[in-house]
């Protein structure tokens, strides 16, 4: 196996990603306070991130495929430390909008570019684990990174998350540029085998399910925050605690997807996985709506542990689906998948700020478990068609792995 400290450095710049990425759900109520913006509005910041890196990452992909990895990394990660000082200093709402867009096309170069070069250096049969070492920086964004983020941008001001993310940034770059060498270049699949790929029915399907789960998560969890200050009166250090737990149950969940798929089947765990997910949000609507808050916490904040652990089992899984399709189209099918992964974010925060402006906070749990219900309308037409062998195009072999990583 290739040098573990080549692969830590990429870990922390995902880890840097990730925990500026998902923070600023935490904190959506200090940055809609102090740019005099409602929450709702301040939700978008969110979607602008989603939305630049699903529609950025495969055509920036694809714009660099010709470009040494290493340089590629220590471009993106410098753009990315840049942004966050940027975001950091911002004075406006609309100079943190732009930011969060640079950030989003930083981040959707620095990770793919990241896997790239892991298989380029591992032999084939450490290429797994690998690419595990680098997105447990994710992983570990979810579990310490954000509610450590949160702590900080409640005692310190939530423009201190950013200037945090930038120092990693900085390390992980140090780190880039003296412990990576320059590696040979791989073919990579243009944007129009891209296309062609994901215009087959049973690859189209299982996008339109990724999209529907994570629409309903981040409907969810872009709001989280101020759900739980309504519904619990949960603030500040206690909504830390609280995306602690959530962080938690993901990383149980990441690793007990995988072996669950396996053992039972992509399909049968994937059904099980999106009906506990309608039953989590409708208990959570309910839980907000008919109880007080002295009670309610009693109730949301143990679903929020389960929906960890639930919700992070979905993206292990969904890749198992994806490779029993088309086994030697993995690394195309998988990269669609992050972009799908990414798109549902962006929708999600966007039906959230419809559901938080012109209903109530309580309502978004009855949202995210509608989504889920399609989804389980597309998982079900999908087991119901005979599966279509999918003929790999003459040039199969590709250098992107999998940069999905998300929760739902």
């Amino acid at each position: 196996m290739t040098s573990l400290s080549k692969l830590l450095c990429l870990a922390l710049g995902a880890f840097a990603i990730g925990t500026e990425s998902y923070s600023l759900a935490g904190l959506l109520p200090m940055v809609s306070h102090d740019l005099a913006v409602t929450v709702a509005v301040a939700g978008q910041l969110i979607t602008a991130f989603a939305l630049a890196y699903a529609v950025g990452s495969p055509l920036l992909a694809v714009a660099t495929a010709g470009v040494d990895r290493r340089k590629v990394l220590l471009s993106a990660i410098t753009a990315f430390g840049l942004f966050n000082v940027l975001a950091a200093f911002a004075q406006s709402y609309s100079m943190l909008f732009a930011a969060r867009i640079g950030m989003a096309l930083s981040a959707g170069t620095f990770m793919p570019a990241a896997s790239a070069y892991a298989v380029a250096v591992s032999h084939a049969d450490h290429r797994a684990r690998a690419l595990s070492i680098i997105y447990s920086g994710l992983t570990f964004a979810t579990v310490i990174g954000v509610p450590v983020g949160v702590l900080v941008g409640a005692r310190y001001g939530w423009r201190s998350v950013f200037l945090g993310a930038a120092g990693l940034s900085l390390v992980a770059f140090v780190g880039i540029a003296f412990q990576l060498k320059r590696v040979p270049l791989h073919a990579s699949a243009t944007l129009g085998e891209r296309l062609a790929i994901a215009r087959r029915p049973d690859v189209l399907n299982a996008l339109a399910i990724t999209v529907l789960a994570l629409t309903g998560a981040f409907t969810v969890y872009t709001y989280l925050a101020p759900f739980l200050a309504e519904t619990t009166h949960l603030t500040g250090n206690a909504v830390a605690l609280v995306l602690f737990l959530f962080g938690v149950g993901s990383t149980i969940g990441n690793l007990a997807a995988g072996r669950a798929a396996d053992r039972f089947g992509p399909d049968r765990v994937m059904s099980v996985i999106l009906s506990s997910l309608v039953l989590l949000f409708t208990v959570l609507s309910l839980a907000a709506v008919l109880l007080p808050a002295s009670s309610a916490r009693w109730v949301i904040i143990p679903l929020i542990g389960l929906w960890g652990f639930v919700g992070f089992s979905f993206p292990a899984t969904q890749q198992a689906r994806l490779a029993a399709m088309a086994p030697r189209l993995v690394p195309i099918t998988i990269s669609l998948n992050a972009s799908a992964i990414y798109f549902g974010i962006s929708l999600g925060a966007v039906l959230g700020s419809i559901v938080v402006a012109h209903h109530a906070l309580a309502d978004i749990g009855w949202v995210a478990a509608a989504c889920d219900v399609f989804a389980l309308g597309a998982l079900a037409y999908s087991r119901s068609r005979q599966p279509q062998s999918m003929s790999p195009p003459e040039n199969d072999e590709f250098s992107e792995p999998s940069t999905a990583h998300s929760s739902s």
